[in-house]
């Protein structure tokens, strides 16, 4: 620093857009500083973009590998269901009712066998957007029930051991 440069509040006041109410006018530096970080967060944004899209990609893949296991499971729940009808060999609106059902989980498994996750994603966006009460109200019920198979599954809260004494 030169010695004969003013520093402090006095330098600040004096320098041109500074202090004096006048528009500081952007220079080349501030322009090329401006630039560099337009262009790191259209990289961030890019990369962010890749990483979704590769994260998409690894959990369609890994729900198509698994698809198989769920028809599989599917059938199987089939399966029992056909072998229970069985026991109802004599009132046949039941064994009916039963075997329907059967057929049913069949062809859902067929179903999850022969189409990809892509394509269940986009027919459940589908249904949602045609019946978004039905979806709300499912939404709900859902909730309601695992908050209370959450709540009647808590560990009971520990006697007071005064209680246990009085008994």
């Amino acid at each position: 620093m030169n010695a004969n440069q003013p520093t402090g509040p006095a330098s600040a006041a004096n320098a041109p857009g500074i202090g004096s109410g006048e528009a500081a006018a952007p220079t080349g530096d501030w322009r090329a500083l401006k630039g560099d970080v337009e262009g790191i967060a259209d990289v961030a944004v890019e990369r962010g973009r890749g990483f979704v899209a590769a994260a998409r990609a690894q959990a369609t893949d890994y729900a198509d590998r698994r698809k198989g296991d769920a028809a599989q499971s599917v059938n199987d729940i089939a399966q029992g269901l056909r072998d229970s009808s069985k026991s109802f060999e004599e009132q046949p609106n039941i064994k009916a009712f039963f075997d329907s059902a059967a057929e049913g989980l069949e062809q859902l498994g067929t179903s999850i066998e022969n189409r990809s996750f892509a394509e269940f994603y986009d027919e459940a966006e589908a249904f949602a957007r045609r019946a978004p009460v039905a979806v709300a109200v499912a939404t709900f019920v859902t909730g309601f029930v695992v908050s209370r198979f959450i709540k009647s599954s808590s560990i009971a809260p520990h006697r007071d051991a005064r209680d246990a004494f009085r008994s």
